[in-house]
């Protein structure tokens, strides 16, 4: 059994309220909950964290891997386009991620087309709402598999 990390950003504890229309009717709570149980079916633990604050994100992040955590999923959300630091935390713990959103970012505004964490992600899931987090807990348990 290995640890998985879901990690959200800003803005994502409104999820249900939040612009449904881009972000779906689905709360985060009933997100973390059907990943929890997907990872469970799988033999893994989930744990969950939200923070609007980007400290308290690089805090956890920092503690990743004295908590056991083995794979982070991440949904950076506004910090997608603006968050060097927390690049910088993931680098500096090497732990293996993937990048999620909600929404289709590169069919947005303009500033939301660039991720400061794209490149340094093992994949990026994007643009199928509440359905990618699902997505995203199976490929967590694949990359684990094959680790």
């Amino acid at each position: 059994m290995a640890r998985v990390l879901l990690l959200n950003g800003p803005n994502l504890n409104l999820l249900g309220s939040r612009e449904p229309g881009v972000y779906g009717a689905d709360t985060l709570e009933s997100i973390e909950k059907r990943a929890a149980e997907l990872a469970r079916e799988a033999g893994h633990e989930l744990v969950a964290f939200q923070s609007n604050s980007e400290a308290e994100l690089i805090g956890r992040i920092h503690g990743a891997a004295a908590d056991g955590i083995r794979f982070l999923i991440f949904n950076p959300g506004a910090f997608t386009h603006t968050s060097i630091a927390l690049r910088d935390a993931l680098l500096g713990v090497r732990l293996p991620f993937l990048e999620l959103h909600l929404s289709n970012t590169k069919a947005r505004e303009a500033f939301r087309h660039h991720s400061y964490f794209s490149d340094i992600a093992v994949g990026v899931i994007a643009g199928l709402g509440a359905f990618g987090y699902e997505l995203a807990v199976r490929a967590a348990v694949r990359q684990l598999e094959t680790k």
